[in-house]
């Protein structure tokens, strides 16, 4: 067969998208690929569709049980001979899989890092017929990243025990340095590199600095997604479990997720998130990573992201089926000061801390950026690209106030008080507010004292973030929170540059409230009844509904109205397996809704 029959009657596809078919052809004829592509850009039809190519079988990689068990079900219901050994079988159970690969009858093994690099798994491996290997989620071998796996670190050992077998490494992101790493910790040093567009069009960036976090998520929440499956991320356990309660007090279907749970409460809620539609998750970044749920319609974040990276994979979880889907994050002050001594009380040696603070560094100025957020994201993976026109600063462009003086006041204030003091402190000395700890320092006889009476409390707490965001100051090593100049101070102090921000402004993010995706009500009526026969057939195999057929699917039945096989096998998502498995059911709701 060829790439593309196999793209068109296994996954129900008619052409392949980017770089996909030239990663398959070049993996298929036994090349080693490293492949950097979005979440949703079809990382996994890169090693699925050459391992079908391909006699033997393809072994991936995979860490997380969740991801292998989701993309084995997915296989199954293909047709294709799949299945995945980890810590979720038993004895008996791995024992057959091991027996059935042994004998090639499995196309596709999906194996965690830990178990491959044992002596008995390789002794395994040399006994079997392997067509390639696929290492997922490569960015896990970095040291520095923020995913860091010890065991990825044996896999170097692959190319040393099989030689002849092509390899693939596929992540959805990683920065200059971390590719470099991969490369030679993989050792891919001559793979064929692939480097797809970190852009996801279909994804809308918004940004509010934090009022009342909860209120704000909450507004988001019910005037854009009522209804909607989301993720909303918060730094503390203790946060993620209060939220969740709250949002469920407000009528929210959320449920809370973190490493603190136990684990049987951690799974219920995790295949409830992935089985049922509208189920809200609130959770620590512990969770995701192992979630191919493609109808996340948002993710929210109510605390800073640590960096770029960590924000781009969690926002990269919304809207994996190509449809529209918003990301939305709430950030202030209190979150760099918590993130830098969450840095500083870490333990890690002083180079890694380094590195965390310019991640963290760079991550503050995208939420202060007032140009197109999508240009500041790129640009920090080395793209360039034009305005989005689908984030909040294209939408509703920031009116910019010349704050250069209040600036040169503040940097002034930070001088006098002996480079000590934390954002609050500094507040209040430039409001003339004689406090007992102001009092205390005999700060209210200093020359900054009420300087600033005219500005108001939030307002200083926005220079503060935009000195701290262009590296005029930063936070000293007291742990506390307090400011201190730099040399890049000066420019802004000789009045050799300028400080401008966004006018504070109580509007909303996005235009427009949410509409339905179908105008007429008989799409509407037919949308319903399809969404109620997937789930019903879901339920009868106990497996997640978008196994069966995603959204963008089901749309495009809605859109063509197909009345017979040969038009539903036209639609995208349904192969050969699918269509005749389900051609009936979805061909009869369609008629019954004519």
């Amino acid at each position: 067969m060829s790439p593309h029959s196999v793209l068109e009657h296994v996954f129900g596809y008619r052409s392949f998208r980017g770089e996909q078919e030239t990663i398959v052809s070049h993996v298929a004829g036994g090349g080693d690929a490293l492949v950097l592509m979005p979440t949703g850009g079809g990382k996994s039809l890169c090693y699925q569709i050459p391992a079908l190519l391909r006699d033997g079988c393809g072994v991936v990689v995979s860490p997380l049980i969740a991801l292998m068990q989701d993309q084995v079900d997915a296989l199954k219901e293909l047709g294709v001979a799949a299945a995945y050994l980890n810590s979720s079988l038993n004895q008996e159970e791995a024992r057959d899989v091991e027996n059935a690969f042994i004998n090639g009858q499995l196309k596709m093994l999906y194996v965690a890092p830990e178990r491959l690099v044992t002596p008995r798994f390789m002794a395994l491996l040399k006994r079997a017929h392997i067509g390639l290997f696929a290492i997922d989620e490569a960015h896990c071998v970095s040291q520095w990243g923020h995913d860091f796996r010890p065991e990825y670190l044996a896999l170097s050992l692959l190319a040393d025990e099989f030689p002849g077998i092509p390899r693939i490494a596929l992540t959805a992101t990683a920065d200059h340095a971390t590719r470099t790493e991969m490369i030679g910790r993989l050792r891919l040093e001559d793979a064929q590199k692939f480097v797809s567009s970190f852009d996801r069009p279909n994804l809308r960036y918004a940004m509010v600095e934090k009022k009342n976090a909860r209120d704000q998520l909450l507004t988001f929440i019910r005037r854009e997604h009522e209804g909607d499956s989301g993720i909303v991320y918060c730094l503390s356990r203790k946060k993620v479990e209060d939220t969740a309660a709250w949002l469920k007090a407000k009528e929210i279907n959320a449920l809370p997720y973190h490493a603190g749970l136990d684990v049987s409460v951690r799974t219920k809620n995790q295949q409830q998130f992935i089985r049922q539609e509208g189920v809200v998750m609130v959770a620590t970044i512990a969770f995701g990573m192992g979630i191919d749920k493609p109808d996340v319609r948002f993710v929210a974040h109510l605390d800073l992201p640590k960096s770029i990276e960590n924000y781009y994979q969690e926002t990269g979880r919304a809207g994996r089926d190509g449809l529209p889907a918003n990301t939305w994050l709430a950030y202030g002050l209190q979150d760099l000061i918590l993130l830098n001594s969450m840095i500083d009380n870490s333990g890690s040696p002083d180079m890694q801390k380094l590195v965390e603070r310019r991640k963290l560094d760079a991550m503050l100025g995208l939420v202060e950026a007032t140009a197109c957020r999508r240009q500041t994201l790129l640009g920090y993976f080395g793209e360039a690209s034009q305005p989005c026109g689908n984030c909040d600063n294209c939408i509703n462009p920031p009116k910019l106030v010349e704050m250069t003086e209040a600036a040169r006041k503040a940097l002034s204030c930070i001088f006098r008080t002996g480079n000590r003091f934390g954002v609050g402190h500094l507040v209040d000395i430039l409001q003339g507010k004689a406090t007992p700890k102001v009092k205390e320092h005999f700060h209210d006889r200093i020359t900054t004292f009420g300087i600033g009476k005219e500005v108001d409390e939030s307002s200083w707490r926005a220079v503060f973030r935009q000195l701290l965001a262009r590296g005029a100051v930063r936070l000293n090593e007291s742990g506390h929170g307090g400011l201190e100049l730099t040399d890049a101070a000066r420019p802004l102090l000789k009045g050799e540059t300028s400080l401008f921000l966004r006018e504070r402004t109580e509007k909303f993010n996005y235009k427009g409230e949410k509409g339905s995706d179908f105008v007429a009500s008989s799409d509407q009526a037919l949308w319903q009844a399809l969404r109620r026969r997937r789930k019903e057939l879901a339920d009868e195999q106990n497996v997640p509904a978008y196994i069966i057929f995603g959204d963008a699917t089901l749309k495009e039945m809605v859109r063509l109205r197909p009345g017979d096989h040969y038009e539903m096998s036209r639609v995208s998502g349904i192969g050969d397996r699918k269509l005749e498995k389900y051609g009936n059911d979805f061909l009869k709701v369609i008629e019954e809704n004519h």
